[in-house]
């Protein structure tokens, strides 16, 4: 047994009505690693991190704009991928040895129209390979776009014929936590102000990432983090 994933295991961070909600509706929304008092700071960093992002780092896409490597931008973004709830949260969904496959930011652009609804990451005969994760920067409302779940729909090839859309809304700090397999997609932003998140995905240790994060890893960044973060980045 890889000794990191039994100690994740032993993790009771979640209580057991959202360990239950997590593999019922397939997501839950809880309060993130980030203190109310600290908030602001790490919307800065957010900030200066998406406009110091070279040209190849940014995907601007229909509805959003994206910035990958977000473990190399900022010390204040170290914490978000081994706050204790969500690796247990990864622990129950992929329930065998995981590592990061991606964190970068997303910002969801003033007056865009609502995400056409997907998966992440199929299941397979082994279950549901991949934990997703949704930081929000912002507070996540019906107006500006707050991501959509059609609950239980993991494991379906396509939405049921009828369905009922729930939003994931919180205030700025708070966490989304989902099954990969679980049909999802942001709503319309209505304001005109950007929607910003900070966005991640874990995965089987066997399983190729979407982001080579090692090949990445800057020196100074290895310097800081600790061994539960080298472990996760697989570094």
């Amino acid at each position: 047994m890889d000794p990191w994933f039994s100690n994740i295991s032993a993790l009771t961070e979640l209580s057991s009505e959202a360990v239950l909600r997590l593999q019922t509706d397939g997501f839950i929304v809880m309060p993130g690693h980030v203190p109310p008092a600290e908030l602001a700071d790490v919307a800065d960093s957010y900030d200066q991190a998406v406009s110091a992002a070279t040209v190849e780092d940014m995907k601007i896409g229909s509805t959003t704009i994206r910035v990958s490597d977000f473990v190399n931008r900022s010390a204040q973004f170290d914490g978000l991928y081994i706050f204790p709830p969500i690796l247990e949260a990864a622990c129950c969904v992929i329930q065998q040895p995981f590592k990061l496959s991606t964190m970068h930011s997303r910002t969801l652009r003033p007056s865009m129209p609502a995400q056409r609804l997907h998966v992440d990451f199929a299941g397979d005969t082994q279950g549901w390979p991949m934990l997703g994760f949704i930081y929000m920067i912002d507070e996540f409302t019906a107006e500006n776009g707050a991501t959509c779940f059609i609950p239980r729909s993991q494991g379906m090839e396509t939405p049921a014929g009828s369905f009922s859309l729930v939003r994931a809304c919180g205030p700025a700090g708070s966490v989304i936590v989902f099954n990969g397999s679980v049909w999802h997609g942001h709503g319309p932003n209505k304001t005109d102000t950007p929607r910003r998140s900070i966005q991640g995905a874990y995965i089987r240790r066997s399983e190729i990432s979407s982001a080579d994060l090692p090949s990445r890893m800057l020196p100074q960044t290895l310097d800081r983090i600790d061994t539960l973060a080298k472990y996760l980045l697989a570094v």
